[in-house]
């Protein structure tokens, strides 16, 4: 049973909708939505007639299919070099030949299942021997084994009759009108179907039917054309004798980073990383990479950053060949200058400034801190890349009456052997470190809640948090968990989360 004043949260109903003339439909819904009897196809007027609270949002197909294509980008690299599109709202991946290098189907299946779980995405997920098989279990087949974050379902080979006699005709992909005729002569399972004479169904219902039939069941051939991942923006070069050289290699690197460019330009694409890869004459490779803060495809800022790091090449008997790679781009347009036609100097550049600057001390000691919406201290900050947007457009606000530290602890650090009067009191005395404090003043308490709406442990919890001044003017942020009341919300266990001055 839930803890006594803790809100449940339950799901509300959403569909997204697409319309075509004066007619508005559910194109998707969600499992909350499907549990209350919606479904794609719906009308609108008559969902809201059966769930009058349901939220409405418009479907976006393109943004959809651009999903859709990015997934199927990644499987083909990461997964299977046969994956493709099917349909809008769903992948074909050929496992042929690459279920062994992950485990086997199920492993291969449960860590799909996983990933899209990751994205936030619900998988479902069937292994046959035919793609028309695949695509009816998938939509229409029941599911197991996958997981809290999908459904997985696993047809063995040569039983492609046996696992779709059950399901309904629309999962053979066939037009609107073949199901409803099909219906209205009594035919509900493609089991049906497969017991039928086919003269007769071809007569009925045409050629299409049997074609989708005899693909599922594996008695035709069914072509699918896989997408293929375009090969990165690169120049290389050979060399006739082997260099050795830093001038030499600088030299070269030179005319690659010119021919790189100008590959850039015309597919309109900017870099934002770059890998140099040298082939030594004994087979061994060097490779030096760099990164960009922001998209670019200005040659003299790239050799500037790479030519630095050409010292740590070792050239060994000599280079043989070279080659740069583009290895992540985005795309590149043309960019308003602001404040140039007002005749207002435009705001400085920072990013080749911030380029160097990461060459030089990493790319990670380089961030700054953006607010976040939230009441518990740890959480209200964040760390954003240097050109990266704030998470939020106004500056952090802190209670005027309750000032913040100058420096706040990553984690609070626990402090031991704490003498406070319960409640309210604050701490008179306490350990940190090692080192004893005696409190001289102190302020507070500001209570602090916990965000329930995060975690069930947080429905209750509560902090008070107190400034304190030691003898030797040092000055502390410090808090207790709980009230000093109710134990269920905190321990009392004190913590030190930042040092003023």
């Amino acid at each position: 049973m839930p803890a006594q004043g803790q809100p449940q949260l339950q799901p509300q109903p959403l569909v997204t909708i697409h319309r075509s003339g004066q007619r508005v439909t559910i194109a998707a819904a969600c499992p909350a939505a499907q549990a209350l009897g919606l479904g794609p196809g719906m009308a609108l007027t008559q969902a809201r007639a059966l769930v009058p609270g349901i939220e409405v949002e418009d479907a976006d197909p393109q943004g959809d299919a651009a999903l859709l294509e990015r997934l199927a980008l990644f499987a083909a690299r990461r997964w299977t070099p046969r994956a493709a599109v099917a349909g809008a709202d769903g992948l074909w991946l050929d496992l042929s030949g690459v279920a062994h290098l992950f485990g086997g189907e199920q492993a291969m299946a449960a860590r799909i299942v996983h990933f899209c779980a990751r994205l936030g995405l619900f998988a479902r997920i069937a292994i046959a021997g035919t793609a028309g098989a695949a695509h009816a279990l998938a939509r229409h087949g029941p599911g197991s084994g996958g997981g809290s974050g999908g459904e997985i379902l696993i047809c063995a080979p040569g039983g492609e009759a046996q696992a779709l006699a059950r399901l309904p005709i629309a999962a053979l992909r066939v037009a609107d009108e073949v199901v409803s005729a099909a219906r209205r002569l009594g035919i509900e399972t493609i089991g049906e179907l497969i017991a039928m004479p086919r003269g007769p169904l071809g007569r009925r219902f045409g050629a299409p039917l049997l074609t989708r039939l005899d693909q599922a069941l594996g008695r035709a051939a069914e072509a699918v054309e896989p997408i293929v991942p375009e090969a990165p923006p690169s120049a290389a070069a050979r060399f006739a004798e082997p260099i050795a050289s830093a001038e030499a290699i600088a030299a070269a690197l030179g005319s690659l980073i010119v021919a790189l460019v100008a590959t850039l330009e015309k597919k309109g694409l900017a870099a934002r990383r770059l890998m140099l890869r040298c082939a030594r004459v004994d087979g061994e490779e060097q490779r030096i990479a760099i990164g960009t803060a922001r998209a670019t495809r200005d040659g003299a800022h790239l050799l500037a950053l790479l030519g630095p790091r050409i010292e740590t090449i070792e050239p060994g008997f000599g280079i043989d060949a070279m080659k740069l790679v583009a290895e992540r781009c985005e795309p590149l347009g043309p960019v308003t200058i602001e404040s140039a036609l007002a005749g207002e100097a435009p705001a400085p550049d920072l990013a080749p400034l911030i380029d160097r600057l990461a060459g030089r001390l990493g790319a990670h000691r380089l961030f700054r801190m953006s607010a976040v919406e939230s009441d518990v201290p740890e959480r209200s900050l964040c760390i954003v890349p240097p050109l990266g947007e704030a998470g939020s457009e106004q500056p952090l606000q802190w209670p005027k009456q309750w000032p913040r530290p100058v420096r706040l602890l990553a984690h609070p650090e626990p402090v031991d052997k704490v003498v406070a009067l319960l409640p309210d009191g604050a701490p008179r005395r306490f350990t940190w470190r090692g080192d004893t404090h005696v409190v001289r003043q102190a302020d507070g308490p500001e209570r602090i809640y916990g965000e329930w709406w995060r975690s069930r442990n947080e429905a209750q919890a509560v902090r008070d948090y107190f400034q304190v001044e030691d003898e030797c003017g040092a000055r502390f942020w410090i808090f207790r968990r709980g009230d000093g009341v109710d134990r269920r919300t905190g321990d009392l266990s004190w913590y030190v989360h930042g040092v003023f001055g």
